[in-house]
């Protein structure tokens, strides 16, 4: 068997390094497509860069609209002439998207599979109609999407979020980030643009955190793409951070750490595996974050939260991203993290803990749909 994969950023790599692993398991498999690092690991020789499709937020995009236009075209091209029976993409579905409608308009039966369903739950409901034109089969990672899914027209599975299957950190490796006074995980993100605009925020949240804790130290676990910009923004820091790129120091970090700061998205659950208590904040462009609250159904963007069913991970976004409501609320937590680590346990056994791991559950439903296909 051959299929064509496709993710777009650093959490998509990962669950397709995962994904390919779990196929590997289970039959003969050659891979063709784009991914990251973790995915090269596994077999893949990427088309292109993964990085250059690491763009959120309508404002964002608009720059490098031509060059991802262009790279949407290269890589339909390259699904029909690489013999795969099937296209899995991975999340970042403003491209993935784009590509499977290309599959689909050139050969209508291909076979595609969209691992991460879109949270019509949270915003935009009418995008599973759109995407069900385009795609067959989706993976889900959280138990309540796959109605929402089935009732737009695709067959979907829940096969469990990654982050209950990742690695925690040994003694060893959770002793080396031990130390004098609180540690403090500062997440800025994975993309360019949000660690640009979040940088400096994170900055004077250290500063103010520093006055009350003078031994106050930072860990800044960061990734390949922006690992140079991150060294640029935090070079004059009056805390200088532990810039982390390595797999191991990082479990450390998050198993050894008091608490986090950290941008919206899937790292709230890395924290939460850990039960490292957070703050979330995020700033995007005024433009994105007008659209987005017009269309938003829901009153947290924290996964913690809607997974556990409660509002415990204060969140500052947009304009309340601001160092002197974020610093306060960070203190709050520090102080008092029972409630916040009640509702991580909650939510790592909601997403799956102790069961097959995620990226065996979503190969077996890979590979169902594509059989189940063939029988047809």
């Amino acid at each position: 068997m051959k299929l064509f994969l496709i993710a777009g950023e650093p959490s998509g790599d990962r669950l397709g390094a995962a994904l390919m692993a779990g196929l590997k398991q289970l039959t003969p498999v050659d891979f063709a497509g784009v991914g990251g690092p973790l995915m090269q690991a596994e077999g893949m020789a990427s088309l292109f860069p993964m990085e250059e499709l690491s763009v959120m937020g309508i404002a964002e995009v608009l720059p490098k609209y031509f060059p991802l236009k262009r790279r949407i075209r290269q890589a339909a091209h390259a699904v029909l002439a690489s013999g795969a029976e099937a296209l899995v993409t991975i999340d970042s579905p403003d491209f993935c998207l784009r590509v499977a409608a290309l599959v689909k308009a050139a050969r209508p039966g291909f076979r595609t599979i969209h691992y991460v369903a879109p949270s019509v739950w949270a915003w935009r409901p009418g995008r599973a109609v759109k995407m069900a034109k385009v795609i067959d089969h989706v993976l889900a990672l959280l138990p309540f999407e796959p109605p929402y899914m089935t009732a737009a027209g695709m067959t979907c599975d829940f096969v469990g979020h990654p982050v209950v299957a990742e690695p925690l950190a040994s003694p060893a490796e959770k002793a080396a980030f031990m130390g004098q006074g609180p540690l403090l995980l500062a997440l800025p993100g994975s993309r360019r643009g949000e660690v640009t605009r979040l940088a400096p925020i994170f900055e004077a949240v250290i500063d103010r955190l520093k006055a009350r804790h003078p031994d106050l130290r930072v860990a800044l676990p960061t990734v390949r793409g922006v690992a140079g910009l991150v060294r640029e923004l935090t070079g004059a820091w009056a805390v200088q951070p532990i810039l982390i790129e390595d797999p191991a120091a990082k479990r450390g970090a998050f198993a050894a750490a008091d608490v986090a700061i950290a941008a919206s998205g899937t790292v709230s659950l890395e924290l939460a595996a850990n039960a490292c208590p957070m703050v979330v904040a995020y700033d995007m462009h005024p433009a994105t974050l007008w659209l987005m609250r017009r269309a938003a159904l829901i009153d947290t963007v924290t996964l913690v939260n809607l997974v556990s069913e409660t509002r415990v991970v204060p969140e500052f976004i947009g304009p309340d991203c601001r160092a002197e409501r974020i610093a306060p609320a960070l203190e709050a937590v520090l102080a008092e993290p029972t409630a916040q680590r009640a509702a991580m346990a909650l939510t790592m056994e909601r997403l799956g803990q102790g069961g097959e791991p995620p990226g065996l559950r979503a190969a077996r439903s890979v590979l169902a749909s594509i059989r189940g296909a063939l029988r047809r």
